[in-house]
């Protein structure tokens, strides 16, 4: 049997446009395609959360293409139905599926495992869920959807262009499933791309945002204003990235996140890596060094050594050995392992020391990381609804 909580509309007029500013959701419910401006906090902004907060459930996607995954497809499947089942245990589940496969899904996620996995008809082409999925934000007594207006991370026309217009449909579709308000956000982007500390600060690079395969014309000062009106941020943190050398330019989430406000994990490229990535690594350390937060602290910085990828020879250059790229649910972290003994312990102590109060559940994720992502990429939270202030 299905557990997996519905949001009913009867919940959506209580918390959705009663409690959300209008300037930020408009008159009707829903879905709504008005982009979201800033107020203070206090009054019911609409703010990104951390991930460390209480989720209703997280979503993912099931991999649709044989041809994107180049052979791999059965693997990649194992692997989102590994990372389904661990997350079911401290929390729901949802999987979108296309109608023909929706029927493979369940039978490799199991219904009714721990909160529940329920697999829904959602047609989608690939599993990055965070990047093209909604970003949610939330007031006290409301949530709404940021659509990000994904497309196909910019990639039409070159080496790393793949089907997406499933996918770019998908976080309308699914706002409009559990009748959250939709909010359209006045940039392309990702989720993938967008790191927050809950208290107003954002983390993002420059080469995945202000680039003119998403937004064509547009200042970084553009990007920035645009980014702060749809998620109620106060400050971002910009580093530099990379541009051009995997299909994100280099998204945030592989790079730097935040453990709590003022605390910042830093991947670190183990032995072995491409060069090109230690001078992300080295220059972003550098800016996070000189950074404050919204609320005026200086970021303490938690390294995060990746494994020795002599270790891990054979996977490819796409191959993504990064830990950072892991998720928080409700009481634990999910985070990968790749086979280097050593480098997967120092992880695993790390990221335990990070998160006392959550256990740290490590994945053998070969599959999806192949495609250039982890366990973050495939993976996106409904954040809890805050209680109404009086």
């Amino acid at each position: 049997m299905d557990t997996t909580p519905r949001t009913s509309r009867r919940q959506v007029l209580r918390y959705g446009a009663a409690a959300v500013p209008l300037a930020a959701l408009g008159a009707a419910l829903p879905p709504l395609t008005q982009a979201a401006s800033a107020a203070p906090y206090g009054a019911g902004t609409l703010r990104m959360p951390a991930e460390t907060d209480r989720h209703v459930r997280t979503y993912m996607a099931w991999p649709a293409l044989a041809s994107v995954w180049d052979g791999k497809l059965a693997a990649v499947r194992r692997d989102i139905a590994e990372v389904a089942h661990v997350i079911s245990r401290y929390e729901p589940v949802v999987v979108l599926a296309r109608p023909g496969q929706v029927a493979e899904a369940r039978h490799q996620c199991g219904l009714g495992a721990y909160y529940g996995i329920q697999v829904i008809d959602i047609p989608n082409d690939d599993l990055w869920i965070r990047d093209f999925g909604p970003t949610f934000v939330v007031a006290p007594g409301a949530v709404a959807g940021v659509d990000t207006n994904f497309n196909g991370w910019g990639k039409t026309g070159t080496s790393y262009a793949q089907p997406f217009v499933n996918d770019a449909a998908a976080a309308r579709t699914l706002l409009a499933e559990y009748e959250v308000n939709r909010i359209r956000a006045g940039f392309v982007g990702e989720g993938g791309s967008l790191e927050t500390d809950g208290e107003g600060t954002l983390l993002v690079t420059v080469s995945s945002m202000v680039n003119a395969n998403r937004n064509p014309g547009m200042s970084q000062g553009q990007v920035e204003q645009a980014m702060k009106s749809a998620l109620g941020i106060d400050k971002v943190i910009w580093v530099p990235g990379l541009a051009g050398q995997d299909i994100t330019d280099c998204h945030i989430d592989c790079l730097a996140r935040f453990v709590s406000p003022g605390k910042v994990i830093l991947d670190k490229p183990g032995p072995g890596a491409d060069k090109k990535w230690v001078a992300v690594y080295e220059e972003t350390k550098r800016v996070l060094r000189g950074a404050t937060d919204a609320q005026g602290r200086s970021l303490a910085i938690t390294e995060l050594p990746g494994p020795d990828r002599r270790e891990i020879s054979g996977r490819g250059a796409e191959f993504l050995s990064s830990y950072t790229n892991y998720y928080t649910v409700n009481g634990a972290v999910i985070a990968p392992r790749f086979g280097d003994g050593y480098a997967d312990g120092v992880a695993y102590a790390i990221l335990q020391a990070a998160y006392p109060g959550h256990r740290v559940e490590q994945l053998a994720i070969d599959g999806i990381a192949s495609g250039g992502g982890g366990i973050h990429c495939a993976t996106q939270s409904h954040p809890a609804v805050p209680p109404a202030t009086r």
